[in-house]
């Protein structure tokens, strides 16, 4: 369930970041294209927060 927040939130914000970058360097605005590197990178965020979770072996205590 958290991964799918994650990617949700990724769609939202990329495309408005698409949308505001859009129209401060005045270009059009490219839902598709918007959407699709929003939703990789939103992959990505989501697997880097599941590969460097730290296992009891690393953890370190005082």
């Amino acid at each position: 369930m958290r991964y799918l927040v994650v990617v949700f939130w990724a769609f939202i914000l990329g495309n408005v970041a698409a949308y505001i970058g859009g129209a401060l360097n005045g270009a059009s605005y490219n839902f598709a294209q918007a959407t699709i590197v929003s939703l990789i990178t939103g992959c990505i965020i989501a697997a880097i927060g599941l590969v460097a979770r730290p296992t009891k072996k690393q953890t370190v205590t005082k």
